[in-house]
């Protein structure tokens, strides 16, 4: 019975294979001359204006050339964008030609939305003054949160750093190995560390390396440590216990800005109960009295 079952299985399974191949027959030809001769596929209008070289970084460069600029500005603004992470070199074209685009989008916007109408001179004014400063108060912005992010991971990496010296890894290796291990859970502080490895790679003096990384950041915390990095180099000191000391003060320093958010939570739920909650209390509880105290006023005075 067996052999009948497994002789039934396979005939079935057969004729099955067979019933299949003829029946996509015509779909795997097809398949086959797609591979054998492929044609090219009709490209979007998206594939066909990257591949013109058309973008919306390339439109908005285009507006830098109305800007009237200085060097010593240029040099600032190129200054500003390397600490909020842009280092592409259309970066500064790119942000003053926003600083043309903008202005115009806005005053367009007013113009077909009707807020013209209001006032024509005082909304066109609001319109390019906003539009002038808005990329300035987006890059500073960018600027705070990047530095944010920074002073946060800063005691994690100074950690892997003390791992990787009290390893038998020299503090270059370590840089290298820090940068490559957090990558993905602070990729802002690792990019800086890959930074400084590529320019002593380069040639450059290790103190010169870190002091460029807080130069390119502007963080205090980060200049601290290049600080404590280089006398720990010139004195001839541990670089591991120079590290970990350094690592628990900043976690001090951590705990204790958290610990005074937490206290500012009080002074801050002061508003919002005095002009939020208080008046729905008291109209709660004060509310019938007040509706009682009228109607005897009412009776007193009608009698």
């Amino acid at each position: 019975m067996t052999y009948v079952l497994l002789s039934f299985a396979a005939i079935f399974v057969l004729v099955g294979s067979v019933g299949l191949l003829l029946f996509y027959r015509e779909a795997m030809l097809q398949r086959i001359q797609e591979v054998v001769n492929p044609r090219p596929k009709p490209k979007g209008v998206v594939a066909t204006l990257k591949e013109s070289g058309f973008s919306v970084g390339n439109l908005v460069e285009r507006f830098d050339r109305i800007m009237p600029k200085s060097k010593a500005e240029v040099s600032v603004v190129q200054q500003r964008l390397i600490r909020a992470g842009l280092r592409e070199e259309s970066a500064v074209k790119v942000f003053y030609g926003c600083k043309v685009l903008v202005p115009l989008l806005l005053c367009a916007v007013a113009f077909t939305t009707g807020l013209a109408k209001l006032g024509p001179f005082f909304v066109y004014a609001i319109c390019l003054g906003v539009g002038f400063l808005g990329p300035d108060f987006w890059l500073g912005k960018k600027i705070t949160r990047r530095q944010q992010r920074i002073r946060r991971g800063l005691p994690d990496v100074l950690d892997l750093l003390v791992i990787c010296v009290e390893a038998g890894l020299s503090l270059d290796q370590a840089t290298a190995r820090t940068a490559q291990e957090l990558h993905n859970a602070l990729p802002d502080l690792c990019d800086e560390l890959n930074m400084v490895v590529l320019e002593q790679r380069a040639g450059r003096a290790r103190s010169d390396a870190w002091k460029n990384m807080v130069d390119r950041t502007g963080e205090e915390s980060v200049r601290n440590m290049v600080s404590m990095l280089v006398q720990s180099e010139q004195l001839g000191t541990s670089v591991a216990k120079t590290l970990r000391v350094h690592s628990e003060t900043m976690r001090t320093k951590r705990v204790q800005a958290v610990e005074e958010q937490a206290a500012k939570t009080s002074v801050k739920l002061v508003f919002p109960l005095v002009f939020f909650i208080f008046p729905a209390l008291f109209l709660v509880t004060l509310g019938p009295a007040a509706i009682l105290m009228t109607e005897s006023f009412k009776q007193m005075l009608g009698n």
